[in-house]
């Protein structure tokens, strides 16, 4: 038996199904999912050769909910950017910044709740302070989108058009091979252009 604060396992068989060996039960994505609501942590185990499966089991269990009538949350241009990240540059970046940007969201999304049930059923001037919370959201999202971009300069010490350029002394005592430099300049294109696609998102 797991410690209590241990992840629940849940064993998936060859044939698919799912075993929650805290309550010795089969279950479904669907309960899974309903474990993720209620904030229950788990872990995914193949019960042939024990390898950690829980991140496809999660990506399966949005890609059902997804697929539900009227559930769709991962509107096509925000999927189509995340596409576009697999195997760029900056793909390391992108994992912690959604995290980042998720762990916030979830905290203004506790004050949203607690400030909808306190104006719902009032007068439509109470329902006006709705949009009070909302803005905060907004205001969330352009600092997570500037936090991306700030992350991005790291990488990109002389940004497009600014015309900086390293000084003499900084400059190494001997030429890197044109090979290296080929490399760097693609890699600051790259960069670039990400970029200019998180401001277009902003």
């Amino acid at each position: 038996m797991p410690a209590k604060d241990d992840p629940v396992v849940i064993k998936k068989y060859a044939n698919r199904r799912l075993y929650n060996t805290g309550t010795s039960t089969y279950v479904t994505l669907e309960d899974l999912a309903e474990m993720v609501k209620r904030g229950e942590d788990f872990t995914v185990q193949d019960a042939k050769t024990g390898d950690d499966i829980t991140h496809p089991v999660l990506t399966q269990i949005i890609f059902e909910l997804e697929n539900k009538d009227g559930q769709n949350m991962l509107p096509i241009p925000f999927l189509r950017q995340l596409i576009s990240f697999y195997g760029d540059q900056m793909q390391m970046v992108v994992p912690s910044f959604l995290e980042q940007s998720m762990i916030a969201f979830a905290k203004e999304q506790e004050r949203f709740r607690e400030q909808m049930k306190s104006t719902l059923g009032k007068t439509p001037m109470d329902m006006m302070k709705i949009t009070t919370p909302i803005k905060a959201l907004e205001e969330q999202t352009r600092r997570n989108i500037e936090m991306f971009q700030n992350a991005m300069r790291m990488f990109t010490p002389f940004p497009p058009g600014s015309g900086a350029s390293p000084s003499p002394a900084a400059e190494p005592t001997r030429k890197e091979p044109a090979e290296k430099s080929d490399d760097l300049q693609e890699l600051k294109e790259q960069i670039a252009a990400m970029q200019r696609k998180i401001e277009s998102m902003g």
